[in-house]
């Protein structure tokens, strides 16, 4: 019987005690018969409160000046979640009319 790989760490020398299976590489403990979920992931939430996931279409909820040019982005604009990173400006995102950029999350609503 083939176990399934440890969901932390990969590796293959996972083994069975009772209901759980434990990893002894990194000691990780999960029940192959509940959904694993990631604690590691990211949660946000935009101006209002509504959680934010990756693929969003999001608006902007004031101006913001872009840093090193004078453009503006106004109230309204249009922009895309395209993942989220770890950090001050923690929304990595396509704004129509603009390009990439990196936005913080109490800045935009979800459209």
């Amino acid at each position: 019987m083939s176990l399934p790989a440890c969901p932390k760490c990969n590796s293959e020398y996972v083994y069975e005690d009772q209901a759980m299976l434990i990893c002894p590489e990194c000691a990780y403990e999960w029940n192959p018969n509940e959904e694993v979920v990631d604690e590691d992931a990211l949660i946000l939430k935009d101006a209002v409160g509504n959680l934010l996931a990756e693929g969003d279409k999001v608006t902007l909820t004031k101006d913001l000046k872009v840093k090193g040019s004078s453009q503006v982005l106004k109230v309204g604009t249009k922009a895309t979640i395209k993942r989220f990173v770890d950090g001050d400006h923690d929304i990595d995102c396509k704004v129509d009319g603009a390009g990439d950029m990196m936005l913080k999350s109490k800045f935009v609503k979800k459209a």
